[in-house]
């Protein structure tokens, strides 16, 4: 009967590890899926946040517009440069479009 109760316990041991085991990976894919998401056209310096020009092959992000993206990236005349883009209105996630940052732009940042 000894046998019987210690092979019970280690089960019980066993089945209590699975569940710990899967509540961790749990909390570990909340946490991962929770994280701040990185903007590649902002750098730090000290304690200061600068904008900086954006890469000249830009893909548009979730709820931005021409207009927020003209404004973050210095390039007032997008649409005039992007032959591709027929409705200006019609900007989505993952649009790949040229960005020519504005001459100004450039030296205030330096």
């Amino acid at each position: 009967m000894a046998s019987n109760n210690s092979s019970f316990t280690l089960l019980s041991i066993a089945d209590a590890a699975s569940w710990y085991c899967a509540f961790l990976l749990v909390i570990l894919l909340l946490q991962s899926s929770m994280r701040e998401t990185y903007d590649p056209c902002e750098i730090v310096r000290g304690n200061q946040m600068l904008e900086r020009p954006c890469d000249e092959i830009y893909v548009v992000q979730e709820g931005e517009t021409l207009h927020t993206i003209s404004d973050k990236c210095g390039d007032p005349f997008i649409v005039e440069k992007n032959p591709h883009i027929h409705d200006p209105d019609d900007v989505f996630p993952g649009l790949v479009i040229k960005i020519t940052p504005s001459k100004s732009t450039h030296m205030l940042l330096r």
